[in-house]
């Protein structure tokens, strides 16, 4: 297939557009605020009943998030392989898509009546959001060549901030301004933008799926259309095989596993922390977010000019220093104002690092493989594995001891991930790896 087709590549971005709207809204926003001010006990405590156990709201919320991670982490591999074999690349987003996007509009229905049928459907949610994305990384490096991929991952995530602060503006205007819309409650404000979420998510990612290539069948020796899950698994084991002669794209996976194990607890978390643990105002969390996104729309192009001069691990080691000053700050941070400097230090560096950290691995794959979507699924389980550890394990240090203890748990991943990264020449292209030690 022809690369860098114009048509093609903007196609590929609009998708961080239509989906980064569930992140913003739905992680990292209004639903986290929404839940822990629903999520409540008769008492307007904080410890629900939830299948029987008490569990602090807090705690709930990152499992939630943890058990679909879990999930996705561990079917992806295999779908991906399917995905590769069949042919059906377009095919498996689309599904993930649509199961997303419904998932948000039924969470309109969630009240304090329906902790359990909350809980179910943000979860699904996540599945959706989550497991549409290996397929679309899959094909930066089938539509791309590798001189253009830090700065066309970094235009992906610029899009989908962008995208994302349009809807949550027009969100908080039903929250901030409701006589405009039959003076709406906030409660119906906050469900309606779930709905919203939906729409937005399943019409802007139309203009992908007509552009992006379908993918053909699998014409490896010895593979029959017959059996695609049959033929997948042997597609995983090839594609396991070839891993073991790639020792710095190995190197590199388990790099990204920890420090991508901190980025991604503070990303979920940090909405959370702020209401529970500062006490903040629901307008200020929002607020606070929104001017997030627009400061990673700079991280993330600075960033991807850095890598350019310096080499892209060198770039994600000061982009992880960065990280682990902002947890060890936030240990310490008590005021408003001294959240709303953390909240700036995460912006920058969280495009920056989600960008450069998959165009790295893109470039880190065997030239011209057409096993992309499989080689993306290892990329996607190590994700979505270490998110669930991170937040696991977050939400039990938050259960025994506290939220801030938590935080030195994270600097200590980072750290680990920083060590790890360093062994990994910093350079722009890494081909003949299977020459290089690990």
């Amino acid at each position: 297939m022809k690369k860098n087709v114009p048509a093609i590549l903007n196609a590929w971005c609009m998708y961080d557009w239509a989906n980064s709207v569930h992140a913003l809204v739905i992680v990292s926003s209004i639903f986290p605020i929404y839940f822990s001010n629903t999520a409540k006990n008769a008492q307007g405590g904080a410890d629900v009943d939830f299948l029987g156990f008490t569990i602090n709201n807090s705690a709930l919320f990152s499992f939630s998030v943890s058990f679909a991670f879990l999930f996705i982490a561990l079917i992806n591999p295999i779908l991906g392989a399917i995905a590769d074999f069949s042919g059906k690349k377009k095919t498996f987003m689309q599904g993930f898509v649509y199961l997303g996007a419904v998932s948000c509009a039924m969470l309109y229905f969630f009240d304090s009546a329906h902790l359990v049928f909350g809980v179910l459907v943000f979860t699904l949610s996540l599945i959706g959001w989550c497991g549409s994305l290996v397929f679309y990384n899959a094909y930066l490096p089938e539509i791309a060549t590798e001189n253009r991929y830090d700065k066309l991952s970094a235009r992906g995530f610029t899009m989908g901030y962008l995208g994302s602060v349009l809807l949550l503006v027009f969100n908080l205007t039903m929250l901030l301004k409701p006589e405009w819309y039959g003076n709406i409650s906030s409660g119906m404000a906050c469900r309606v933008s779930f709905v919203l979420v939906a729409v937005w998510w399943i019409g802007f990612a139309q203009i992908p799926f007509y552009y992006l290539p379908k993918g053909q069948p699998s014409s490896k020796a010895g593979a029959t259309n017959s059996n695609w899950i049959w033929n997948g698994f042997r597609e995983l084991k090839h594609v396991l095989a070839e891993l073991n002669h790639l020792p710095r794209t190995k190197q590199f996976l388990l790099a990204f596993f920890f420090y991508n194990m901190g980025v991604q607890t503070v990303m979920y978390i940090g909405t959370i922390f702020g209401s529970n643990e500062l006490h903040l105002p629901d307008n200020a969390l929002i607020m606070t977010i929104l001017i997030l996104q627009i400061v990673a729309i700079l991280g993330a192009y600075l960033f991807a000019v850095l890598s350019g001069k310096m080499g892209n691990t060198n770039t994600i080691s000061i982009a992880i220093l960065i990280w682990m000053g902002i947890c060890l700050g936030a240990y310490f941070v008590q005021t408003e104002s001294q959240f709303y400097v953390l909240a700036a230090g995460i912006g920058f560096v969280m495009g920056g690092v989600q960008s450069l950290s998959r165009s790295t691995y893109a470039k880190l794959l065997p030239e011209n493989t057409p096993d992309t979507a499989s080689y993306f699924s290892f990329y996607d389980f190590c994700d979505k594995m270490s998110t669930f550890l991170g937040t696991v394990i977050f939400g039990l240090i938050t259960q025994w001891s506290g939220m801030r203890n938590s935080l030195l748990f994270l600097v200590v991943i980072f750290a680990v991930g920083l060590l790890i990264l360093r062994r990994i020449p910093s350079q722009k292209i890494y081909r003949d790896q299977s020459a290089a030690a690990v």
